[in-house]
């Protein structure tokens, strides 16, 4: 056996964890808080179907609990999935176990279904419109008009919110660690340094009144869920489906595609152009008679 061939075998051996605990501890460290919980869910349902280590879990056993799935929508099976693949993944790199089993395994197709999830401008304007709480309604018009994750829009401090002129800056940590930049209408950033009064830059922007900390996620879901029924939309909307709104009505204005992509964080910009594809403009089926 060669020597560097000795020296791999002998680092892998050099494993940093000594239980699964441990290796689902490294493997979530540093991930949101929403990843951490929802990846630490599906390695503790593995564990639970399996009844084994994750040294001694074979193909056989994932392909098993793949199976166990099938009561879930695609979508959520092919994210369950992809987690357990880089669990997977994650043990083999730190020398946790020997093999990975989890690379043979292939990921379910998905179906599309970003076009469900896209509200008409209408259905978006309605929802700010008859909002009838100020705070509230500056949540909508951020996470919409700076197309914002929800996470991000809870993180906001006053210390990243900059004028620019007549208009306004916030300074964004999101997705993937990276920082990036967003420009807001000046009759939005109008309406922010209104509700600021007297708050300090390290507060955050929008508040909890409950306890005056920073708004939860769960609590912005509520208010995009109460301002949708309010609108009149008969489907649970969610934070993102107004990341997903600015996305599409952007590009249906003729925003470069660059722009949108670097506006809402997309680490490329295929992502940004899969909204092109969920609400095409031009189909060959107009061409045809009727």
């Amino acid at each position: 056996m060669s020597e560097s061939l000795v020296t791999i075998n002998a680092n892998r051996i050099l494993t940093q964890a000594n239980n699964d605990t441990q290796v689902i501890a490294l493997w979530i460290h540093g991930r949101s808080p929403h990843t951490q919980r929802a990846y630490r869910a599906n390695a503790e349902r593995l564990l639970a179907h399996t009844g084994k280590r994750i040294a001694d879990t074979s193909l056989s056993d994932i392909q098993a609990f793949a199976d166990s799935l099938s009561c879930l929508a695609q979508s959520s099976r092919v994210q369950s999935l992809a987690a357990i693949k880089s669990l997977l993944a994650f043990a083999y790199k730190i020398g946790y176990i020997p093999f990975n089993v989890g690379a043979a395994l292939q990921l379910p197709k998905a179906k599309n279904t970003l076009a469900e999830r896209i509200l008409h401008e209408s259905e978006v304007h309605r929802m700010i419109d008859l909002e009838p709480s100020q705070r509230n309604r500056l949540i909508l018009k951020t996470l919409y008009f700076g197309g914002l994750r929800v996470s991000e829009l809870c993180g906001l401090r006053w210390r990243d919110l900059r004028s620019r002129g007549e208009q306004g800056q916030i300074t964004v940590f999101g997705k993937g660690e990276k920082t990036r930049a967003v420009l807001l209408p000046a009759s939005l950033w109008r309406e922010l340094l209104d509700l600021r009064l007297r708050a300090g830059d390290v507060d955050p922007v929008f508040r909890s009144r409950l306890n005056g900390r920073q708004l939860h996620p769960s609590q912005a879901l509520r208010i995009v869920r109460a301002a949708s029924v309010r609108a009149g939309i008969g489907k649970k909307v969610s934070p993102h489906w107004l990341h997903h709104a600015h996305a599409s009505h952007s590009l249906d204005r003729g925003a470069p595609i660059h722009l949108v992509q670097a506006t809402l964080g997309h680490a490329s910009v295929a992502t940004t152009g899969r909204y092109l594809h969920a609400r095409p403009t031009e189909s060959s089926g107009k061409y045809l008679g009727g």
